[in-house]
Order: structure tokens, then sequence, then C-alpha cells
């Protein structure tokens, strides 16, 4: 490296943007098994991301100024780095029991904080120290050339980094695989900067890939728990007895989003998706429906429509070709002809349609906790949905929310009935709790009622449902409490904050 100043200097400082960078994007998914992917969640790891580059860019010019070996304390940033960056997914684990009390805000950001702060300071350390060797192995006249050259080599990097780990790095390899290369990048680095230097350098390498293989990605690395890694969710299935039957349940993130019987997919399991069957049942006949889906999942209703009723015709969009191809592989998806699937966003599939394609049932099943798609729920989509529903058609959904007032549920209810005469809410009878419990509501959209206020099953489980007087419960929380969604303003994570804290795998 010292005969080559000029090609290792900004070489370095261009892979360290790059890991620093891509250990952010890696942040998002590393958080989303603990609380899912929110605009809190972002904004708390960008802010804690800047905030540890900017301490340590403000420690490296420092160090600049007053050290007569910059070289010594960039090859000290980068392995401190490296140790950083391989800590930071077992500090997620080890520091969220405890963040648990603290807010939805600083329930993420005290994760982000723990996890990713160190390793974005250590990163930020290298920079100005780089730049000051960069500047020192110049010749006069052409510093200004040297920085300017060094900032935008930095700012390359970012983008290299940012591209690499979201179009590559986490399909490819996942979370754990990511953090690990990145730590892998950094820790090459710190060898040819230590290179010369004897015994600190061998002591400083078995430490490094000692820890590495001792703390391999399989061991202690949240991600490994997940079954599969996409670009979208960490996908997890568990094959338990479940209300007596064997049963495959998934989860996406950090909720379950389906459970499905081995046995009989007519069998629904969970009482919201069986409510949902069932009060569509009531209000259709029984009639074999022209149905779309907004989201899959575990495909369970799909699946129990698919085998009640061969001649309907159901299509399916989900957003994940991973999460339909581990239901077909796990879950028990059959390949059936009168159920088509296109991996796509809902909206921008359904306005792909041909405008005369319409439906008797939309079912929006693509809402994970908090992590509520904001495009999906404002007055825009709604309309689209309105037009592509036949008379007597509905349009349903399950939202989770708190069961005493829910703003964001009645929010959307008050958005929906812009376009739709009736809208109603339902909770499964059984699920009614006191207090500020979380619960999965019910909502129906439509230009009529449903027959009845009260749906008792007729397959599966004893369940009943019951429907909640909207207007009631609007003037009980207040009007002006509630926000009309739409394109330009739909506030999802604020009316859902409190949800945050509750991060079980199952509603």
């Amino acid at each position: 490296m010292s005969e080559r100043p000029s090609l290792w200097l900004p070489v370095t400082l261009t892979l360290t943007s790059a890991a620093s960078m891509a250990l952010e994007i890696v942040a998002g998914r590393a958080l989303a098994p603990y609380v899912g992917m929110s605009l809190y969640s972002w904004t708390m790891i960008i802010a804690v991301v800047l905030a540890g580059l900017s301490l340590g860019h403000w420690l490296g010019g420092w160090l600049a100024d007053r050290s007569s070996a910059p070289r010594a304390w960039v090859a000290w940033g980068l392995a401190g780095a490296a140790i950083a960056t391989a800590l930071s997914l077992p500090a997620l684990r080890w520091v969220e029991p405890f963040a648990l009390g603290s807010g939805p805000v600083g329930h993420v950001g005290s994760l982000a904080l723990a996890a990713f702060f160190l390793p974005s300071a250590l990163a930020g350390l290298l920079s100005p120290l780089l730049t000051k060797m960069a500047l020192d192995a110049s010749p006069a006249g052409r510093h200004g050339r040297v920085v300017g050259r060094m900032f935008a080599l930095g700012a390359f990097g970012a983008i290299l980094g940012t591209l690499f780990a979201g179009l590559v790095l986490i399909s490819w390899v996942g979370t754990a695989g990511s953090v690990m290369i990145i730590t892998l990048c950094y820790a090459g680095l710190a060898i040819v900067f230590f290179s010369g230097a004897g015994r600190v350098t061998g002591v400083l390498l078995v430490g490094i890939f000692a820890m590495l293989g001792t703390f391999g990605p399989q061991s202690f690395l949240q991600a490994a728990s997940c079954y599969r890694e996409s670009a979208y969710f960490c996908i997890r299935i568990d094959h338990a007895t479940f209300l007596g039957r064997d049963a495959g349940v998934m989860a996406l993130d950090h909720l379950a989003h389906g459970v499905n019987d081995a046995a009989d997919p007519k069998l629904l399991l969970t009482p919201y998706v069986h409510g949902v069957d069932e009060i569509l049942r009531l209000r259709s006949g029984n009639v074999p429906p022209r149905a779309f889906f907004i989201g899959g999942g575990a495909y369970s209703l799909p699946r129990a429509w698919a085998a009640r009723w061969p001649e309907a015709k159901l299509l399916v969009a989900e957003i994940d070709p991973l999460v339909t191809r581990t239901a077909r592989n796990e879950l028990w998806l059959p390949d059936a002809s009168n159920l088509d699937i296109v991996h796509r966003d809902a909206r921008t599939a359904l306005h792909k349609l041909p405008p005369e394609v319409t439906f008797d049932v939309i079912f929006g099943d693509a809402f994970h906790d908090i992590s509520v798609p904001q495009h999906l729920v404002t007055d825009e989509f709604h309309a689209h949905l309105a037009a592509r529903l036949r008379p007597r058609g509905a349009y349903a959904m399950n939202v989770v929310d708190k069961q005493r007032s829910p703003r964001f549920v009645l929010s959307l209810a008050q958005t929906l009935r812009r376009q739709f005469a009736y809208v109603e809410l339902w909770l499964d009878l059984e699920a009614i709790q006191p207090g500020e419990a979380r619960t999965t509501w019910i909502v129906i959209a439509s230009d009529r009622a449903t027959p009845s206020g009260e749906v008792r099953s007729s397959y599966g489980f004893e369940r009943r449902w019951v429907q909640v007087p909207l207007d009631a419960m609007i003037a009980e929380v207040g009007a002006d409490q509630l926000v009309s969604l739409t394109d330009d303003y739909a506030p999802v994570d604020r009316l859902l904050g409190d949800l945050l804290l509750s991060n079980a795998l199952t509603e």
C-alpha cells in the first residue's frame, strides 16, 4: 500500500462508504422481525446512521490533525468497524427485551441505536483520515482536486453500497449473510492497513476471524430464524398442532400472517379469516364468486375457495414470488386451474386489468400489523376498487388495531364511506375484551348492507361474529380525531403507533 497510496486511499474510501450504506439498508431488514417495516423504523435507522457518521467524521477530523500516524488509526477504525458490524445483529437480540416499554419511537430507536450507531461511527471515522493521507501524498497545488475526488468517491461508494445491498445482497444471501460480507470487507481492508505491523496484525486477525467463526450467522444472528428471506420479508414457517389440528403457520417479519390446515383446505383456523369467509358467503348466498385478493401470504382464503368452488374465478396479487413459492411448498397451496396469481403490487395489478374486468368480491389481506401499505388505504384506491366491483359486490379486509378507540380502523371506515354506501365493522365475539386490547377487525364495504348483524359459523369451528355500531364508535372517539386518508396524506404509522409495542408472532 505504501507504494501506491494514490490507489489504495480512494479505493478504501469507496469501499468503506459502500459498506456503511449497505449496512443501513440491511438494518431495515434486520429490524423487521422485531418491529416490522414502517415509517418509524426507517426514520430511526436513517437518523441513527447519520448520527454515527457525524460523530465519526468529527472524531476522524480531530485525529487527522493531532496524529502523526493516521494509517494506524485507519487500521484500528477498520478493525473496530468489522467487530461492531459482526455484533450488530446479536445486539438487537440482547437489547430487545429491555426496549419493549419505551414507546413506539423509543422502541425502534433504542434497537437501531444499540445495533447500528457504533458501526456507523467507526465507518465515519475513516473518511477524514483517508482524505488527510491523500492530501499529504499529493503535490502542492492539487489539494482542492484531491478533496473533491475523495468526496465524490465517498458519495459514489454510498450509492454503490445502497444498490448492492438492496438489489443483490439481501435477496441472494439474506440479512445475516449480508452482515457477514460487510464485516469481511472491513476486516480485509484492516489487514491491508495493518500490513507490516508484525504481531499486532496476527493478533488482530486471529481475534476477528475467531469471533466470526464462533458467532457464525447460523448460530447467533436473528436473521437465521428465517425459513426464507426475500427482498420484502423474513419468511418463517412453523409446522405444529393448532387447535388440535396438524397445521402450518406462515410468519412474515414479526407477525403470523396465516395458518393453514394440512388436511382440509376449507377449514379456516384463524377467526378473522373464517369470519370474512362466513360473512361474504352469507352476503352472496354461497354462489361461486369472481374474486380479487390483495395479497396472498399464507393463501388461506384463496386455498379454501379454490377447493370449495371449482367453478370460481380467483385472482391473487402477491408482491413477493417467494411467499407464493413457500405457500406451495410448505402450506399445501395447490396449482389449481381456478386460481391465478400475479406477482405485482395489488394497486398496479388492478390498474393493469382490462376495464371490463369486475369482481363480486375484493379481499384486502396485505396488512401486517403496523406495516400497512399506505397506498392501499386511500380514497383514490377505494374509488378504483368501487369501480371494479359488480352491483351487490363487497370489499372486505382484516385490519389490526386497538379494540377500544381504534383510530386507524375508524379513519379507514370514514374514508371508505366516501366511495361506498355501507361500511361495516365486525369482531369475533370471543375476542371482545375490556380495555385497550389489540384485535383484528373485519371491515366490509359495499353498496348494500349485510342481511344480519350477527353471523354464526356454518362450517368448521363454532364461532360468532357481531357487527359493531360504527357511528357510535366514531362519536366515542370524536370525529376530529380521525383522518381522511388520501394519496397525499395517510399517516398510518401515527394512527397505529401504539401497536408497535405488541410484537408477538400471532395476532
